[in-house]
């Protein structure tokens, strides 16, 4: 059983406590353990204001059994107590996965384990985060960073995207896909996608993409040029790219990429279907096409991964059996006591 220690310090951002929780109670094979320096009353917050306490069973000392921990956002100009960062220090060195969730950050560079590596936080503090701590190169504009063992997303919701991504690198694309469905959410927004999208107020003449989208989707076996997408949508390839820039945060071309790479992943995980009739199928027309882009964007080639996901699905399938999460979404997480929040 892989253990996520989520970890909760003074100020907390509820949403952001929560989310893991929420992820990686229903996804398999994890258990999920809040852990606090003190196991009652650490303090909660949102929009800045102080709204819950949070009680836990397990303190500081759980982290060493957990091999990913999640630092979820808190006031960024508090100092993290000493013990908090010989915590994460610790863990990194066993090889623990470590991710950042917004402010999260903050911590994880007051711990020294940003330094000389990329990372990001909310768009709005990430100059505050570069100034404070100069070894660490701070990537304003992306939703999340995936350094190897060292993860950071950016404010909030961004959050949520980190933790698919964890997911879909443990568990593969179709699972990812189905825990997004449950929450309601987009199952893939790369880390590389724009955080802060500027949309000005829509003129009267502004179209809605999302036929398009969905056209797009449905369509994604067919060799699609920005000309072909820009007759569908009836607008001429300029005024198509700005647009679709200004609602998704990235090209048509990177955003028919990315779908084709999400599918092609599902399809290895999920069927025995050749890697060639994958390609064609997801609109990649030939298997070299694939094995680039496969290989450039997961890491590994199409047969090898489909190889290593069902060698880690047979090894989950021996593992002991997995507890189902309450209605609250998580087992294993802390207790939220509204009653005791301060007044």
């Amino acid at each position: 059983m892989h253990t996520v220690a989520v970890l909760a310090v003074d100020g907390v951002v509820g949403f952001e406590l929560a989310t893991p929780c929420q992820v990686f109670a229903l996804a398999p094979g994890y258990q999920v353990r809040v852990c606090a320096l003190r196991t009652r009353n650490t303090i909660a917050t949102a929009a800045g204001e102080e709204m819950f306490t949070v009680s836990t069973r397990y303190g500081l000392d759980a982290v060493r059994a957990a091999q990913t921990v999640i630092v979820p956002g808190a006031d960024p100009d508090a100092l993290p107590d000493p013990r908090v960062l010989r915590t994460l220090r610790a863990a990194a060195d066993r090889g623990a996965r470590i991710a950042s969730i917004c402010t999260g950050a903050f911590v994880l560079a007051a711990a020294g384990l940003l330094d000389g590596r990329t990372a990001t936080t909310h768009w709005l503090l990430a100059d505050h985060l570069a100034e404070r701590h100069p070894a660490v190169t701070v990537d304003p504009a992306v939703l999340f960073v995936d350094d190897g063992a060292i993860l950071t997303s950016a404010g909030v919701a961004a959050g949520l995207d980190l933790c698919l991504h964890l997911v879909r690198s443990d568990h593969g694309a179709a699972v990812a896909a189905d825990i997004a469905r449950q929450l309601v959410t987009p199952p893939l927004r790369a880390g590389g996608q724009a955080q802060f999208i500027e949309r000005p107020a829509p003129a009267a003449n502004s179209v809605d993409l999302a036929p398009l989208l969905h056209w797009m989707q449905d369509n994604l076996g067919t060799p699609l040029s920005l000309a072909d997408i820009a007759a569908a949508a009836a607008m001429s390839p300029r005024t198509l790219s700005r647009r679709f820039r200004a609602h998704t945060g990235t090209t048509p071309g990177q955003w028919l990429l990315d779908r084709r790479l999400q599918r092609a992943r599902e399809l290895l995980e999920t069927t025995d279907m050749p890697v060639e009739r994958v390609a064609g199928t997801v609109g990649f027309g030939s298997i070299e096409t694939l094995r680039y882009h496969f290989t450039r964007h997961v890491g590994t080639a199409p047969a090898a991964y489909r190889s290593t996901f069902r060698a880690s699905r047979q090894r989950r399938s021996n593992s002991a059996a997995i507890s189902r999460p309450n209605r609250s979404g998580c087992t294993e997480c802390s207790s939220f006591d509204p009653a005791s929040a301060p007044s």
